[in-house]
């Protein structure tokens, strides 16, 4: 019979698998904003309002789209161990950190979907190297953009050459501003991982995980990155699957829902053979973001940009926390 721990009905290996499936999900510059808590036979996810991005996310915006994401790998993880997922989100006004509560219902058997996504999420690397040339097809896209909808978010591929155009001088707008922002290049400074060999746990993005580059490649815009003109770009996003995420409203609850959707999208993505990585930083701008929705006659708010492709080699993974680091009180 398994060991049970003080957590109901989770054995110590069930706790082990839910503590390591959360740590593997995506978040802003790596800094994994989230605890998981037990209360009975229900998991808490809290959301860590002590690891502020002021500079990139004043609105914590980031921060809630990674918990989102964190979210979506627990009720992943909960649905394989042979249970249903019965999630509440935000269940309590009094406590705006406690982004959601899971209780794991009846027993179920996981479906194949489940197992698939379930399998990529140790593959799933954030892929900011140059795409290998191949392109996607229409049909994978049409699977992706599915994916996001079945999450209430709508994935729209950017395809269109005047488009494009469009999102090319967004970025380039975007990257001049961030690059010459010296606050904002001390904070990513502050985010990556340097002495990454002996660093066994932490947080942050390793730098061997930012190969050098130019835009949109490098993702991060930092002091020394090479900034393409805008013809160059245009025809480097021409050569990329880009979509946009958008949500019908703004608030905490559209941003954690854009984070479940990206995260599933980004699994499907996997288990297909591809890889990916999300842009939230040019959305930061106010002008960046209102221009992109009038210029693509955008029908929501867009929450984040993700550029899919076949890989060109393979990428290291960025550190991750201990498992006792998110593991919070009833542990």
């Amino acid at each position: 019979m398994a060991e049970r721990t003080r957590h109901g009905r989770w054995s110590t290996a069930e706790t082990e698998v839910l503590a390591r499936t959360l740590l593997r999900a995506p978040s802003v510059h790596n800094i994994q904003p989230w605890l998981l808590e037990f209360e009975h036979d229900r998991l808490l996810l809290t959301e860590r309002r002590d690891l502020p991005l002021p500079e990139h996310d004043p609105p914590g915006r980031d921060r809630l789209m990674s918990c989102g994401a964190a979210l979506a790998n627990l009720e992943l993880a909960i649905r394989v161990l042979g249970y249903e997922a019965r999630t509440v989100t935000f269940p309590d006004p009094d406590r705006p950190e406690l982004v959601a509560t899971i209780e794991a219902g009846e027993r179920s058997l996981p479906s194949a979907e489940d197992l698939h996504r379930y399998a990529a999420i140790e593959r799933r690397r954030s892929y900011r190297k140059r795409f290998s040339g191949r392109p996607v097809s229409p049909q994978r896209i049409g699977d992706l953009t599915a994916t996001a909808a079945a999450a209430g978010v709508q994935a729209r591929p950017i395809r269109d050459e005047l488009e494009l155009s469009r999102v090319a001088d967004l970025l380039e707008f975007a990257a001049e501003a961030f690059q010459h922002d010296h606050g904002y290049q001390r904070e990513l400074a502050m985010w990556t991982v340097h002495d990454e060999m002996s660093l066994r746990h932490g947080a942050g993005i390793a730098v061997t995980a930012l190969p050098p580059g130019s835009l949109p490649w490098a993702g991060l815009v930092r002091a020394g990155t090479a900034l393409p003109d805008r013809e160059v770009l245009k025809r480097r996003l021409a050569d990329e699957t880009l979509l946009v995420f958008l949500t019908l409203d703004d608030t905490r609850h559209d941003h954690l829902r854009a984070g479940h959707a990206l995260q599933s999208t980004w699994l499907d993505a996997v288990d297909g053979g591809l890889v990916g990585s999300i842009l939230t930083q040019p959305l930061h701008l106010p002008e960046v973001r209102s221009a992109l929705c009038e210029d693509l006659e955008l029908a929501g708010f867009p929450q984040a940009l993700m550029r899919f492709g076949y890989p060109s080699g393979a990428v290291p993974s960025s550190p991750r926390r201990a498992v006792d680091e998110v593991l919070g009180r009833g542990f």
